[in-house]
């Protein structure tokens, strides 16, 4: 929509002639047969229709008193005709618009016979005062950034949109244009891409803020940055379910990964903190029963948040990528399956990681106490 095009690949090409901007397009065109993926090329549909072209002659019109512009309007008005009022009748608004007779304007021969009204009261024939002819013109002008431009536009089926898009950007590079003429690339790739970068920003920005939520919560530099390099263990059955569901990371799969990424560390600051209780608060040994004590008492919450999830997220991933839903299904699909390595990462490995690890500060704390 943003493109001005439904289809997924549009190259659109700027340029201030247009029979040369056609001339690229069919370049353009020819470049893009031959990339693998591309289905339904075309070219944007501008072709030339006959107009009338109307050149005043400045020295006959002036031996008649008329001026250049009194002949375009008179013969705009006796070919197009224009709106001299409006008629209300029964609530409703009629056009009232002034035009020659149909039979007065049919052939170029009427057209130069049209009678154009002088200063003096008098009429002389268009043709004295005009060269009236036939010429080819566009049926349509499109501008966009003060510029003429037309597009040559693609689907994509068999391929990853991303490798179609960079094939197609090397056959462009490799076209000579004119100067005052270039190409860009446009659709559904431009578009998600912007979207990937902003999104891969604000992921950045997130990792950073879960290490220093890490720290807070552990007050244990060491634990905390073994638990961070931790986590993207457990975005792999994300990846793994994107994998054999449609083989690529999309916009809704990269949103996924991002989710599971914060549950997962939700999870791990839930577990670790809770073995801290129990050593600080509770007084328990450290040592394997602490960390089993520990696994053991908050397994529910962990499982609770991984059911919850994964039963909201089931219609989306069963519904399929139908029309209104290519978002949340491969996010859906991302976060089921990265559900399950999030799941077992805090259930197994970070426990066993608390308890490797997690012993300088009990060793810390107690030496703290005695002293």
């Amino acid at each position: 929509m943003l493109t001005g095009s439904s289809d997924t690949v549009v190259v659109r090409i700027y340029g201030p002639e247009l029979e040369v901007l056609r001339e690229q397009q069919d370049l353009v065109l020819a470049a893009m047969e031959g990339i693998e993926g591309i289905v339904d090329l075309k070219k944007e549909a501008h072709v030339d229709i006959p107009q009338v072209d109307i050149e005043v002659d400045l020295v006959a019109a002036q031996s008649y008193g008329l001026k250049p512009g009194d002949i375009r309007r008179a013969a705009a008005f006796l070919l197009q005709g224009e709106e001299v009022g409006d008629l209300f009748v029964g609530g409703k608004t009629y056009d009232v618009n002034v035009w020659s007779l149909p039979t007065s304007r049919d052939s170029l021969n009427d057209i130069e016979n049209l009678l154009i009204d002088t200063p003096d009261g008098g009429h002389v024939r268009l043709a004295d005062v005009a060269s009236v002819k036939i010429v080819p013109a566009p049926n349509v002008i499109e501008r966009e950034s003060q510029s003429r431009k037309t597009d040559v536009s693609a689907n994509v089926s068999g391929r990853d949109l991303g490798s179609v898009a960079d094939d197609v950007e090397d056959a462009i590079q490799k076209i000579e244009f004119p100067l005052g003429y270039h190409a860009e690339l446009f659709g559904e790739y431009a578009e998600r891409e912007a979207a990937q970068q902003q999104l891969l920003l604000a992921g950045a920005v997130a990792v950073i803020a879960i290490f220093f939520l890490l720290v807070t919560s552990f007050q244990n530099l060491r634990l905390a940055t073994l638990t961070f390099f931790t986590l993207p263990w457990a975005l792999v059955g994300g990846v793994l379910a994107a994998y054999f569901s449609s083989g690529i990371l999309s916009l809704g799969s990269l949103v996924g990964l991002l989710t599971i990424l914060g549950i997962a560390t939700r999870n791990g600051i839930m577990m670790i903190s809770h073995f801290q209780h129990l050593e600080e608060v509770e007084g328990e040994t450290f040592g394997p029963e602490l960390v089993q004590r520990g696994a053991r008492e908050r397994i529910a919450p962990i499982m609770m948040t991984a059911l919850t999830t994964g039963l909201a997220l089931v219609p989306l991933a069963i519904a399929g990528s139908i029309p209104g839903n290519e978002i949340e299904h491969p996010m859906a699909i991302v976060i089921l399956g990265g559900l399950v390595t999030s799941t077992l990462l805090n259930l197994l490995v970070v426990p066993t990681l608390y308890l490797r690890f997690g012993k300088a500060r009990s060793a810390a704390g107690n030496l703290s106490q005695s002293a």
